[in-house]
């Protein structure tokens, strides 16, 4: 992204993939990783401090969590694994709604404002090290080794010709391609959005300051960047149940009957 050179002769250098890496805090410690952490307290702390006593009639703090849990259990682990099978993987679901749900909104909230996984290893670690074996296990524990391969990669009733071009393809997709895309989607997501907030509020602190008829400018900036805000918050909440949503449709999907 190119430099904005100001009325006043001052140059603003717009914020890029550096202001993504913070210093390390202490040792090698740095912000996301504290903000991990934090993130598994936060959401401890919550279902803990919410159900520790339960009410006929939920108070707003139980009925928030009855909500999330909700969304979790029926809304997408119920529909996308189905009602036979979907109860062991209720806590995994919920889990990976509220841990990628919890991470994204640390970008909006103040002197915090950065959203975890902007950093690719972190929704990469929950895909490929969590998701991935969960799915293919349950797969292969269901259909076998073989036969599971063969669910994978060979939809029924298409001709052999076709099987030829089909099974590496469909084995790419599976083995390699999925992971990687629920992981690339929400790091996509939040690297870009907290790079336009950065960009317009910037730009905005620095027209508003730099003097001249530039002063004049500021306040759009700063209007984009409240814009932007709100359709960030909606972008976060809507990536953690995109990913929860998928990661529980390749369960059902390996666990299916039908390809």
């Amino acid at each position: 992204m190119t430099t904005l050179v100001l009325a006043s002769g001052g140059e603003f250098v717009a914020p890029g993939v550096k202001d993504f890496f913070p210093p390390a805090i202490f040792g090698s410690v740095d912000k996301p990783m504290v903000l991990l952490v934090l993130s598994v307290l936060i959401i401890g702390t919550f279902f803990i401090a919410a159900t520790r006593r339960l009410k006929l009639v939920p108070g707003k703090f139980q009925f928030a969590a009855e909500s999330v849990y909700d969304l979790g259990r029926n809304s997408i682990a119920r529909e996308q694994i189905g009602g036979k099978d979907f109860k062991p993987f209720v806590p995994l679901i919920l889990t990976v709604f509220t841990f990628v749900l919890v991470n994204n909104l640390f970008g909006l909230i103040p002197f915090i404002q950065f959203p975890t996984l902007a950093h690719i290893g972190f929704p990469l670690a929950v895909s490929v090290l969590v998701i991935y074996p969960v799915y293919h296990y349950v797969g292969f524990k269901r259909h076998g080794f073989v036969g599971y391969l063969k669910h994978a990669t060979m939809p029924p009733g298409a001709p052999w010709f076709v099987l030829i071009l089909l099974i590496p393809i469909e084995f790419f997709q599976k083995f390699v391609l999925n992971p990687l895309t629920l992981a690339i989607r929400v790091f996509a997501a939040m690297f870009a959005g907290h790079l336009l907030l950065m960009v317009f509020t910037l730009a905005g602190e620095a027209l508003l300051f730099s003097g001249g008829i530039t002063v004049v400018v500021a306040p759009i900036a700063f209007l984009f960047a409240i814009a932007l805000t709100f359709l960030e918050a909606l972008i976060m909440v809507l990536q953690a149940y995109i990913f929860a949503l998928l990661s529980a449709n390749y369960i059902g999907a390996a666990m299916s009957e039908e390809h």
